[in-house]
């Protein structure tokens, strides 16, 4: 169960995350009050080492101190244990955006937790959902939605134009809210970067002063929509580096400059070690590997071998190992 908080709780405003697991004592649930009584969920801090959220969510409510929420709000500060050690997750715990209800609870005591999370939120009636990340490699700032449902979409693209669909992986927060309300995944860059903690900010204010979501369509003008269709990892068996290096595969150095990039086929993003046979796996959202559909991985060069837009690929070892080499996209038609 997490800890349920109906004030803030003293200190909340002011901690850095690194010390937010000594001000709220484990994973926790804030519910404030606001004119409308219909709360707006916020998560944030589900990967430890992502701090934007929190950092935004501080400074809302540092402007609101004195003054009324135009809407209830409820904020789920995820895995404080993390943030504490500045990473993703520590080893052997699950990943926090990886064990919410679909429809069931995950195992364990966190799945558990979250499914007790969004049941608290559905008996209150959840207008809609956010859910606050960074990305470690080089990203633009942009949504993603599990549904194709307008006002999803009039969510996603209130925070930015460019908006991605996606079905896998399950069990993300997203995806457990959308079953009782509008929901969205926002991606606001690399932790640390002031412009991402003031879109966060902006976007959060406007989702507050919003009576309802529009139920007409988005106009195709307003949206760049993509679809993720592989996620790409490197097998766990095989060594792997950077740019000019001595392991069985070499990844390009500058890999994460390619995300968001409509990439033509023929562009390289490894080498291997001349006798290796390192590869690169990439699993489609039914769970089959699809590697040979978009990589050519005949010599010692792997290359796409069809044109798609990489997404979240990162130079973060750790991140590499723990969840993926990041995704790949392609356009998608507008509902």
């Amino acid at each position: 169960m997490p800890l349920v908080y109906e004030r803030l709780p003293p200190g909340f405003l002011d901690a850095p995350p690194q010390a937010m697991w000594r001000v709220l004592g484990g994973p926790s649930l804030i519910h404030l009050p606001g004119r409308r009584s219909r709360p707006l969920f916020v998560s944030c801090l589900l990967h430890g080492n992502e701090w934007t959220g929190l950092q935004a969510l501080q400074e809302l409510l540092r402007r609101h101190r004195d003054r009324e929420l135009p809407r209830a709000l409820s904020i789920f500060v995820g895995n404080v244990e993390a943030a504490r050690e500045g990473l993703r997750r520590i080893e052997g715990q699950p990943d926090y955006n990886r064990v919410w209800p679909d429809p069931d609870p995950a195992p364990g005591p966190e799945g558990l937790m979250m499914a007790q999370v969004v049941d608290q939120m559905a008996r209150r009636q959840v207008f809609a959902s956010v859910d606050i990340h960074n990305n470690t490699g080089i990203n633009p700032h942009y949504a993603c939605v599990n549904h194709l449902d307008t006002r999803f979409l009039h969510l996603a693209t209130l925070f930015s134009r460019t908006v991605v669909y996606f079905t896998r992986p399950r069990r993300v927060q997203a995806m457990a809210m959308a079953a009782h309300c509008p929901a969205v995944t926002v991606e606001c860059g690399q932790p640390g970067q002031d412009h991402g903690v003031r879109h966060a900010l902006e976007y959060l204010s406007a989702c507050l002063h919003l009576a309802e979501l529009p139920e007409h369509p988005v106009a195709p003008h307003d949206i760049d929509l993509f679809h993720t269709v592989a996620i790409v990892r490197v097998p766990r068996e095989v060594n792997f580096g950077f740019g000019a290096c001595d392991a069985e595969l070499c990844l390009e150095q500058d890999l994460d400059r390619l995300n968001f990039q409509e990439l033509p086929a023929g562009i390289r993003l490894a080498r291997r070690h001349p006798g290796s046979a390192a590869r690169l796996e990439a699993w489609d959202n039914e769970g089959n590997e699809v590697a040979d559909r978009f990589f050519d991985q005949s010599g010692d060069e792997i290359r796409m071998s069809r044109p798609a837009m990489p997404s979240m690929f990162t130079r973060d070892r750790r991140v590499i190992r723990q969840d993926c080499l990041g995704y790949l996209m392609e356009r998608y038609p507008l509902p």
